[in-house]
């Protein structure tokens, strides 16, 4: 097989590289003064097993076409197989329309890398799960718990009779039943009203958590409302201590500052995008967590246990 890497996570595709004991292939990737993206593939791959690792978080634009130009250079250089391999999957909130005359950016995304030449794909807790029929190419839909769960058990010294899994919001009631039933803790859930794009006006709580720890669980953040609010919320209610777990911790400044003076003690969160750092942010490596998918998918076995807690 080849691990090739693009410019938006050289690190990742790194760690994933030596966890299957190989190195990432010798590949040129630069910019013109223009803004056009080069690339050049600078050693054999026919036939061979590609395996391009390439979140599309931001700048999520450059990093998706940069995506294709490696694909399309893949093919052209009689790759056996090539396997996008996004750790992180731009534009997935655009999936569906929630007003007229917008778009479904998902599916577009989709099709792009269909036609680009992709004949798999692998990626990490979607915002949706359906998004993966918006492909029509194999999608293996990875998740984080495992990793989240094993994380809690062995370095929170959370207790899981004390312990309460909140939902930030209503749509994520079922990923915070899968931690809690894991957990074997208690759910609860926190309505929330989004005021704007940036800000979001928490409601109430439904639950109870007085006296016990919580742990929010989302998919992704950006700004830090939803869960700094919830937080706010849980902390006037009678919660103890705080963490917050994030999938995909695409932050800026502005949101570490924010989760910093928040009542979160510590946010988990994955390094599937390299904006996952600040004072109170713990990244975890999903290296070993894609490197035996693909590991996996180039043996042809099966790669469902990788689901197992």
């Amino acid at each position: 097989m080849k691990i090739i890497a693009g410019s938006a996570h050289n690190k990742l595709a790194e760690d994933i590289a030596s966890y299957l004991e190989t190195s990432v292939a010798d590949v040129t990737v630069d910019t013109f003064p223009d803004g056009e993206t080069y690339v050049q593939i600078n050693e054999n791959i026919r036939g061979e097993d590609v395996f391009l690792v390439q979140p599309t978080c931001p700048p999520t634009n450059h990093n998706l076409m940069e995506l294709l130009i490696m694909v399309d250079a893949a093919r052209r250089a009689s790759a056996g197989r090539i396997t996008a391999v996004m750790p992180f999957f731009g534009y997935a909130r655009q999936d569906r329309k929630d007003k007229p005359r917008v778009p479904i950016t998902a599916k577009l995304v989709a099709n792009l890398i269909s036609a680009a030449g992709v004949n798999r794909v692998v990626t990490m807790d979607l915002h949706a799960a359906q998004i993966q029929g918006f492909f029509d190419i194999p999608v293996d839909h990875l998740y984080a718990r495992p990793v989240f769960i094993k994380q809690l058990r062995e370095h929170c010294g959370l207790d899981p009779k004390n312990l309460v899994v909140v939902s930030p919001d209503v749509g994520g009631v079922k990923n915070a039943r899968a931690y809690s039933d894991a957990l074997g803790a208690d759910l609860a859930i926190v309505a929330k009203h989004r005021v704007s794009a940036t800000k979001v006006e928490a409601m109430n709580v439904i639950g109870n958590v007085e006296g016990k720890d919580a742990f929010l669980i989302d998919d992704m953040t950006e700004t830090g409302g939803t869960l700094c609010a919830a937080a706010e919320i849980l902390k006037a209610q009678g919660a103890k201590r705080i963490f917050a777990g994030v999938s995909h911790a695409v932050i800026g400044d502005s949101a570490r500052r924010r989760i910093e003076e928040s009542a979160i003690e510590s946010l988990l969160t994955t390094d599937s995008v390299p904006q996952a750092y600040g004072t109170n942010v713990e990244p975890i490596s999903v290296a070993p967590l894609f490197g035996e998918a693909i590991r996996r998918i180039n043996h042809g076995e099966s790669v469902s246990s990788l689901f197992d807690i």
